[in-house]
């Protein structure tokens, strides 16, 4: 039996795996820093894309285990626009332990979601949780988007939703410097 070699060297075969990632990367959908999202049959929903993430997050209410061993729960809640009241049921679902960027832990349960970002149907696992103090409803980490798409963060996306609460400590900083440095500042 004759042995074949190959021509190539290390170097040749390392360049050629450069060439044919650069050339796969050329192809993936290019999204920003935020992108609108469509998920669980939800259009219009916006989500940060955060690679800093590992995993993905989706703001869920009234969570609860059923007698028969169900997770049910509800996207986002009844303060938010998106909020349509409807019951999603599994008994597909997971937990993870979470840390957040503070170092605090929690445990939350984690669902697979029917996703669509820039026309491409994909199934993301998420974490439930209470996002109603975020930015964004959702947030899209770097194993949803890992060989699917590729992050230009110099990409603008969804514009940051208003923040009212920046606009009356400012008027309040106006008003009186002092008086708003102790009240909030020194407490740091």
């Amino acid at each position: 039996m004759a042995t074949v070699k190959s021509s190539k060297t290390p170097s040749n075969r390392e360049e050629d795996r450069k060439k044919n990632h650069e050339e796969a990367v050329k192809t993936l959908p290019v999204i920003g820093n935020s992108v609108k999202i469509k998920v669980a049959g939800i259009k219009h929903v916006p989500a940060k894309v955060d690679t800093g993430a590992t995993i993905s997050s989706i703001w869920a209410s009234n969570i609860q285990l059923t007698p028969d061993n169900r997770l049910e729960f509800s996207l986002f809640a009844p303060e938010s626009p998106l909020y349509t009241g409807e019951r999603l049921s599994t008994d597909d679902f997971k937990v993870r332990n979470v840390r957040n960027s503070t170092g605090h832990e929690t445990i939350r349960y984690m669902v697979a979601l029917s996703t669509v970002i820039k026309g491409k149907k994909i199934r993301i696992s998420y974490t439930l949780a209470d996002r109603s103090r975020n930015d964004f409803p959702v947030l899209i980490g770097r194993r949803a988007l890992n060989g699917k798409f590729l992050v230009d963060v110099s990409k603008l996306g969804v514009p940051y939703p208003p923040r009212p609460i920046n606009d009356a400590l400012n008027c309040e900083l106006c008003e009186d410097p002092q008086k708003f440095h102790q009240k909030y500042m020194e407490k740091q």
